[in-house]
């Protein structure tokens, strides 16, 4: 260690998203950033300069630059919360108004604490979906599941195929006294569990590989742009909604 953090800049084209935060968590254990824009993702990675040769071996595009004082609360602030569904969902720096059904979801390593436009719409649509089991498929830090149980879910089975993103799901469902299970799962090959109503908030492609293998009445998915339109066959179409550029939809079951 040197002491002298940076901030290492880096895009990636959206479709490689999951592999490139799977290694940012590696590599800068002390947190990173993200947004997008159109069919790129920007992360922001904060660590020791001399972990800087690894991010160059991992990312091509890479910019570095010293990170000025104060930088843990410029960290805090970029985590901000947000309100989808009648819940406030947001880091525990933050605080709900008197009486607000909150959420609370520790970022920890960059999972995010749900201000992304496609959590909120995976809420604003569970929000109206008739209650019954829950199935979160890829459930990264849990936000949709603890969303779910706020709103009257139960039961609730998380799965992810990230050790991490389960035991921060296990984590934050704790400090929400929020009792679901959670268990290392590969959506996409393994065997998924029945529900009621199953959410997928993931990109395109493993959506559209998802809805082929899901045994639920209704399911929620997002993790795509306006454009994007995901293969579902045998399920039916009810309702599309958008934010910012991004789109989630809730299927039933066909016949």
């Amino acid at each position: 260690m040197t002491g002298q953090f940076v901030r290492v800049s880096v895009s990636i084209p959206l479709a490689l998203a999951e592999e490139a935060r799977a290694a940012a968590i590696e590599l800068a254990p002390g947190g990173f950033e993200e947004s997008e824009m159109g069919e790129t993702l920007f992360l922001r990675l904060y660590v020791d300069e001399s972990a800087v040769d690894a991010i160059r071996v991992a990312f091509a595009d890479v910019d570095v630059t010293p990170v000025e004082p104060g930088w843990e609360d410029a960290w805090r602030a970029f985590h901000r919360p947000a309100r989808a569904g009648g819940l406030w969902i947001g880091p525990p720096w933050e605080q709900p108004d008197p009486g607000e059904r909150a959420v609370v979801i520790d970022p920890g390593r960059a999972f995010g604490t749900g201000a992304h436009p496609t959590t909120r719409l995976c809420v604003e649509l569970l929000a109206t979906t008739e209650r019954g089991s829950l199935l979160d498929v890829g459930c990264g830090s849990g936000v949709l599941s603890i969303a779910a149980a706020r709103l009257g879910f139960d039961p609730i089975r998380a799965v992810d195929n990230d050790p991490i993103a389960v035991e921060t799901t296990i984590a934050n469902a704790a400090v929400n006294g929020v009792v679901l299970e959670a268990t290392v799962l590969d959506g996409e090959s393994d065997e998924l569990p029945r529900a009621d109503v199953a959410v997928a908030n993931v990109l395109l492609r493993p959506v559209e590989k998802i809805l082929a293998r899901l045994d639920a009445r209704f399911v929620i998915t997002s993790g795509y742009l306006t454009g994007d339109v995901p293969a579902s066959p045998g399920w039916r179409h009810l309702e599309r909604v958008e934010l910012d550029g991004w789109a989630a939809d809730r299927f039933e079951r066909s016949g």
